[in-house]
């Protein structure tokens, strides 16, 4: 069964809540166009891509109704078969225009509702849709955080800077840096389960953060870790906005 985080989050899109449906587009939009610039190898340029991910939510409009959780896919399988399907039908209507002949409508299959015995369509873009968790979670805890705290946060581990430098730039001690860090590392690690359980159908991703050192109940010596993973997924995150960014503008 889902949890009430997720359920929540379903009952919202259900609704039709623009806010729902912002977050879903904000924190899942670049990795969709990034997977359907994938499959069309240079067949479909970026502003079908950016149309075709817009139809891709569109798509899981039309079916949120339909979802059933007791048949066990993954959030990200969810999200997966649809973009597939949004450009399957692009790519049918493209060839059936060359034969100068009419296209029907493909019709969008519920087997991705299944969960797969098998192994993970894509494990890049499976990692890149929990990378996007995880940058949520950031965005959200940075939102509600004191400012200077965060500043601190965001120089020590987004980027990578010493105590001693942080300290300086700020005025303050290293004891307090390392206070202030702990405080916006508590708030993220909170934060985290929220963000993860919300956009989880299934045990295993709710999981993924414990997997990936990013779980609860840490030692001291799990910090390290747990901030070491913050700062490459929030690295390769800003990687992936920029090419999304560039890929739009039409570069």
């Amino acid at each position: 069964m889902l949890n009430s985080l997720t359920t929540s989050f379903i009952s919202r899109l259900r609704s039709r809540d623009e806010g729902a449906w912002y977050e879903l587009w904000e924190t899942f939009g670049p990795v969709l166009r990034a997977q359907l610039a994938k499959w069309g190898r240079g067949r479909i340029g970026p502003e079908t891509v950016r149309d075709l991910s817009q139809e891709t939510l569109a798509a899981l409009s039309d079916s949120i109704d339909r979802y059933d959780p007791t048949r066990g896919a993954r959030f990200s399988t969810w999200l997966l078969a649809i973009a597939k399907h949004t450009l399957g039908d692009e790519i049918d209507r493209r060839s059936a225009q060359k034969r100068g002949g009419n296209r029907k409508g493909a019709s969008l299959e519920e087997s991705w509702m299944v969960a797969s015995d098998g192994p993970p369509v894509d494990s890049a873009y499976e990692a890149a849709v929990f990378r996007a968790k995880v940058e949520a979670a950031i965005r959200l805890v940075e939102r509600s955080s004191d400012f200077t705290d965060f500043s601190i946060f965001r120089m020590r581990v987004l980027d990578g800077r010493s105590g001693k430098d942080v300290a300086a730039d700020v005025g303050v001690s290293e004891p307090t840096v390392s206070r202030r860090l702990a405080k916006v590392r508590d708030a993220l690690r909170s934060r985290l389960e929220e963000v993860i359980a919300t956009y989880s159908f299934t045990p295993e991703e709710r999981d993924e953060a414990a997997r990936n050192g990013l779980g609860a109940n840490p030692t001291k010596a799990d910090d390290a870790m747990f901030d070491e993973a913050i700062a490459d997924i929030y690295r390769r995150q800003v990687e992936l906005r920029q090419t999304d960014e560039a890929r739009l503008a039409g570069d």
